[in-house]
């Protein structure tokens, strides 16, 4: 287990959020870790370090993995210009993250909260939900309501758009 993993298990802990952890060969994409999603019962998600035309806003939209996020009618709904992908960069500067291991559990870097949590609505109605542990690795299930108390407990409030 990485020192990334270890964290992410101490906070969710620290936290009383129990959880279920799979293994897998790394994957870079949600399409390439769906392969191994098979028998997992959670909602599983793409995850999208996002930024607006300036650079000067930072979002995490969280949808369902199967499906292909329209940025213009998302940063429609959260009243933002253009969004596009942040640089690699700008996810470690951030998130504390690399490509293709993108998660909501790299909030626990962003202490001064300059990332937006933007969340697919439909997600909602999920019982659990999956991310990966800051590694592609690995994959994390949670409570839906448990997912929300890490992200309360980071500072960061959700918002609902429909993707």
């Amino acid at each position: 287990m990485t020192p990334q993993e270890e964290q992410v298990h101490a906070r969710l802990s620290e936290l009383g959020v129990a959880f279920e952890r799979y293994e897998h060969p790394p994957v870079a994409t949600a399409e390439e870790a769906a392969q191994h999603w098979g028998g997992i019962d959670a909602a599983h998600c793409k995850n999208l370090f996002l930024r607006n035309q300036k650079g000067t806003r930072y979002y995490l939209v969280i949808i369902e993995h199967t499906k292909r996020a329209d940025l213009r009618a998302v940063a429609a709904q959260i009243g933002d210009g253009k969004l596009s992908f942040a640089s690699p960069e700008r996810l470690m500067t951030h998130l504390g993250l690399t490509p293709g291991s993108v998660s909501p559990f790299g909030l626990t870097h962003d202490r001064e909260h300059h990332v937006r949590v933007v969340i697919d609505r439909d997600l909602k109605s999920a019982a659990r939900i999956s991310f990966h542990p800051n590694i592609n690795t690995a994959t994390l299930v949670v409570a839906y309501a448990d997912f929300l108390r890490f992200l309360d407990a980071s500072g960061h409030a959700a918002e609902y758009v429909t993707v």
